[in-house]
């Protein structure tokens, strides 16, 4: 029905849980991607759910749609960024432009009271600048490693780079060459599975190139996670705050180690 409206000139917007939009996959394809229709899908509940368990973790859509030709994936860090997606969404003349977000509370930004801002399709940010290992992370849990960077800067002295890529397709190459280039380490994070989506991305793009840095990932592992609260869920795969803290300080203890 989407791809109907926008044949015709609307611009419809679809939202929907991530883990149902699986079962209209075919249909994504072959009525809105292969025809390049500008469709924006807003997928609620991307990443880990909680207590609905299994069958309800959207935590496939980025890999999943990430093959798909022409495609738009935006995985925003808090409500002011999926606001000025929605809008960038409005803006775009083909598709589908799939915007992903969690379950739960925001970050308590106060997006109410800003205008709307248009975001540059693959564009990503550099939170916390730094220069011993290079982050890059997708959607919310870019907060949580900006706490992590910041509070190990101060125990340390140690200093991640930060980086938001807000796309995973089309992802920012600036981004990607400046990891490649500056640092001998990369680190993917992302509330998704690591197989196939931004940690795909990610070291599809250093496979290419001689002398790349090592890409490591935080992410969904490659097992089916069990029934708790997103906090259980989370503290599993090592995406809180103190598990990304944990997992960075122990890739500087190794370093010493090395030096």
């Amino acid at each position: 029905m989407t791809g109907g409206l926008a044949k015709n000139g609307m611009i419809p917007v679809f939202a929907v849980y991530s883990t149902f939009l699986q079962r209209g996959y075919d249909q994504l394809i072959h009525d809105v991607a292969l025809q390049g229709l500008p469709v924006a899908i807003c997928l609620d509940r991307g990443g880990l759910v909680g207590e609905d368990g299994p069958t309800h973790h959207g935590c496939y859509d980025m890999s999943i749609y990430r093959s798909l030709p022409g495609a738009i994936i935006a995985a925003p860090k808090d409500e002011l960024e999926l606001k000025n997606m929605m809008y960038s969404a409005m803006l775009a003349e083909s598709g589908p432009y799939i915007i992903r977000y969690p379950r739960g509370y925001g970050e308590g930004v106060d997006w109410q009271n800003h205008k709307y801002s248009q975001v540059n399709t693959g564009e990503g940010e550099l939170l916390v600048p730094g220069s011993d290992v290079a982050v890059i992370c997708a959607g919310p849990v870019a907060n949580r490693a900006r706490e992590a960077a910041l509070r190990l800067k101060e125990e340390t002295g140690w200093t991640p780079a930060i980086y938001n890529i807000r796309y995973i397709k089309p992802i920012d190459e600036n981004i990607l060459e400046c990891a490649r280039r500056d640092f001998k380490e990369v680190v993917t994070i992302e509330d998704g599975t690591v197989i196939g989506g931004l940690h795909g991305a990610v070291a599809e793009y250093m496979s290419s190139y001689k002398d790349s840095p090592r890409v490591t990932a935080l992410g969904i592992p490659d097992r089916y996670i069990g029934q708790g609260t997103q906090k259980e869920q989370r503290q599993e795969c090592c995406l809180t705050e103190e598990g990304i803290h944990d997992f960075l300080a122990g890739l500087n203890e190794k370093k010493l180690k090395k030096d």
